[in-house]
């Protein structure tokens, strides 16, 4: 009878582990590859609808055009409508977003006791987590109707691009804050030390040495938070209407990509026809919008990163 050499034995064991660590390691990979092949079969999709779209309109005429009426005639396929309805909200929601977010995250970061941040940060990530929905309706019942009791407001709208703006920026604060708070606790307190030994007090500390260390991570969550304010869908909806219009007065209804996109998903609109075809295109411009602010994130992550020792 022969008997296993410890070897023999260490060689059997050595073989099962590097068979379950490939086995380990095709499994990760098969999921990446589910989450690569998804993104490209979003784009195919994309891109091959909006081929049939632009056969038939010009692209010209869709990136230059200022009226957007694919299903109701007289029939124009400008989008700029939509694209300004979508910045409107953007920029809107950011003057509120930016500087609340930016100061709730120095305030966690560089004053709040860490238990009074055990408790904030969790109820930001709370706040994060409301459905979008319930902020469109919030955005009906109490922003509108605030707006509309303030005095040398007149005529604002039950929908009104306003309050989309400010139910979107509530909205991103809690992305913009947690990320940037993520940036500034990374900061070494070496930093912080040098600077108390120069005289430097609590505010110049947190404004002078650790936002600008922490300068690639505030941006980044800017450009998300922002990201996620040119995507959002059922909140604006609800709040600025579905008025594709081109408008410098916040108070007047206006329409978003995502908004028009929503209507049309609703409607009877026959598959195949030109109205059915422009979701596409709007979809694959909203793609190409969010993807350029991805990419430009990565880049300033990368560019201006700050690795310490």
């Amino acid at each position: 009878m022969s008997v296993d050499t410890p070897s023999e034995i260490t060689s059997a064991g050595s073989n099962i582990a590097n068979r379950k660590n490939a086995a380990v390691r095709y499994v990760f990979f098969s999921c990446a590859l589910v989450t690569i092949l998804t993104t490209l079969g979003i784009i195919l999709v994309l891109v091959q609808g909006s081929i049939e779209f632009f056969t038939e309109v010009s692209i010209i005429d869709y990136f230059t055009g200022t009226n957007w009426s694919p299903v109701i005639r007289p029939r124009s396929y400008g989008v700029l409508p939509l694209i300004w309805g979508t910045l409107l909200i953007t920029v809107g929601s950011a003057l509120i977003a930016i500087p609340v977010g930016t100061a709730t995250a120095i305030y966690l970061s560089e004053y709040a006791s860490p238990r009074v941040r055990k408790t904030i940060k969790p109820t930001l990530e709370i706040l994060a987590g409301v459905p979008t929905i319930v902020y469109g309706f919030f955005a009906l019942s109490f922003i509108t109707p605030l707006l509309q009791r303030l005095p040398y407001i007149p005529d604002v709208g039950t929908f009104n691009a306003a309050a989309g703006a400010i139910v979107v920026g509530i909205m991103i604060i809690p992305m913009v804050s947690s990320l940037s708070e993520d940036a500034m606790s990374a900061v070494p307190d070496d930093l912080r030390n040098a600077a108390y030994g120069l005289g430097a007090t609590k505010f110049e500390v947190s404004t002078s040495v650790v936002v600008p260390s922490a300068f690639s991570g505030i941006i980044a969550s800017y450009i998300l938070a922002l990201s996620r304010a040119i995507g959002e869908t059922m909140a604006v909806t609800l709040a600025a209407g579905m008025a594709p219009q081109i408008t410098m007065n916040p108070f007047e209804p206006i329409q978003t990509m995502t908004a028009y996109m929503v209507q049309i998903g609703i409607s009877d609109v026959s598959v195949g026809s030109i109205g059915y075809q422009s979701l596409f295109a709007v979809g694959l411009t909203l793609f190409a919008m969010t993807l350029s602010m991805n990419l430009f994130s990565l880049w300033i992550k990368s560019r201006y990163r700050e690795e310490y020792q």
